[in-house]
């Protein structure tokens, strides 16, 4: 297929998701109660966020899982919505999407927590915390990268790892902390768990700024957890969970040393997350984050991409099992932004497919049938293309639609029945 034939197909995939997508809005919309209106109160939220997702990711993960008729659990929901993601320019970072989705507002790239003339916003999970509900950051990055620092955390430059972990323990107070980035918790020369140097990654060692804060976290109540048994072991309380240095995996190209395997994985952090959170009758707030779907994405490596989709959607199902039950609560599934330019195409060898990282992935197979697909790469960075988020359970069907990523933050406090402060 010639360049120009071959982008004429690229577009019509991407608007053909893009309709799909819209018309599950507008059906969903019309079932549903006014957009405008909340109904009862929200007691939990889970929102969680693919870090990368892209619409076209999320096709290739539902592929490769369930084939072309079976549903994720993340795309079977009653609501769907088109988020815009951009931050103060049109293509955003994860710190600057994730403070839009914490506390509504459009900020320049590299900002946790601080609107554009870096001023400190309130976040949802503050909000959360002062109704006297728990709060929970669940992550296979680090705890204290962008999209979970921002729900807790107030600083101008993301790369204040230390800094976001004290602000998370003694300024936030988020009672469930579970994922990477013991590193920015230990001061240089000081390991902790986990060796400095691991060969998988000798760069990875202990940088904190901040002292040790994982003897500050005990100071403060939390029991602290770095292995799987310690967490299924963890009592109801305020909890730290630190199970690597850096990322809990290795973002590398495809078959050079790019590692999948979560010493705990994100649904297991997930499933003890609510079951230590859903202890407070007041509810609770909680984001959980799966990364692997943006790092590997960064790197051009499809097959990692899904694998950590997969992750991501086995944690989703957990927090649909726990709203089934508990029909008071709020699941969302999003991105921050799409990585990659990611788009699904039919295998062909006389298809052009780029050159180093950005050629084309695979071909993998199509659950549940004898075809297969390939994954091709316009980028090795962000785009601005819109995402998707579903929605099931109480004041779901506020997420309809097409809006901005800070109406996000606008809708959740809608749906809890908070009142933001100016």
């Amino acid at each position: 297929m010639n360049s120009q034939k071959k982008n004429r197909f690229k577009t019509a995939l991407t608007v053909t998701a893009a309709g799909a997508l819209l018309a599950t809005s507008v059906v969903a919309a019309q079932s549903a109660k006014p957009a405008a209106a909340a109904s009862a109160k929200t007691k939990n939220v889970i929102l969680f966020v693919g870090d990368g997702m892209g619409t076209a990711a999320r096709n290739a993960i539902r592929l490769a899982t369930v084939g072309e008729n079976g549903k994720l659990a993340m795309d079977d929901m009653p609501y769907a919505g088109l988020v815009h993601t951009s931050s103060t320019v049109p293509v955003t970072d994860s710190a600057a999407s994730a403070t839009a989705y914490a506390s509504g507002v459009k900020t320049y790239n590299g900002a946790i927590g601080m609107d554009a003339n870096k001023k400190s916003v309130k976040t949802i999970a503050e909000y959360a915390k002062d109704a006297g509900m728990s709060t929970g950051v669940v992550t296979t990055s680090q705890i204290t990268d962008a999209t979970g620092a921002a729900f807790g955390a107030h600083v101008e430059d993301r790369s204040k790892q230390s800094d976001i972990a004290l602000q998370l323990l003694t300024k936030s107070k988020v009672d469930v902390l579970l994922g990477g980035g013991e590193d920015f918790w230990y001061p240089a020369g000081e390991a902790g768990k986990f060796p400095d140097a691991p060969a998988e990654d000798p760069s990875e060692k202990s940088k904190g700024s901040q002292g040790n804060l994982v003897t500050k976290a005990k100071q403060l109540g939390y029991n602290y957890v770095s292995t799987k048994d310690g967490l299924k072991q963890a009592k109801n309380g305020k909890l730290l969970g630190l199970f690597a240095n850096e990322e809990m995996f290795q973002q590398n190209e495809e078959g050079k040393g790019d590692i999948y395997n979560p010493v705990v994985s994100l649904p297991e952090m997930t499933q003890k997350a609510i079951d230590t959170l859903s202890a407070n009758k007041k509810g609770f707030f909680l984001m959980v984050e799966e990364e692997g779907t943006d790092e590997f994405a960064h790197r051009n490596n499809a097959k990692m991409t899904i694998k950590s989709g997969q992750a991501l959607d086995a944690s989703v199902q957990v927090a649909k099992d726990f709203a089934k039950k508990n029909p008071d609560t709020l699941v969302l599934v999003l991105a921050d932004h799409e990585t990659g330019g990611l788009s699904i195409e039919a295998v062909d060898a006389e298809d052009e497919t780029g050159d180093g990282i950005s050629k084309e992935d695979g071909p993998f197979a199509i659950a549940n049938s004898k075809q297969s697909f390939v994954v091709d790469w316009t980028t090795s960075g962000h785009t601005a293309v819109d995402i998707p988020v579903t929605a099931m359970g109480k004041n779901a069907q506020l997420f309809t639609g097409v809006f901005e990523n800070t109406a996000v933050f606008e809708k959740m406090m809608q749906a809890y029945g908070f009142k933001a402060k100016k």
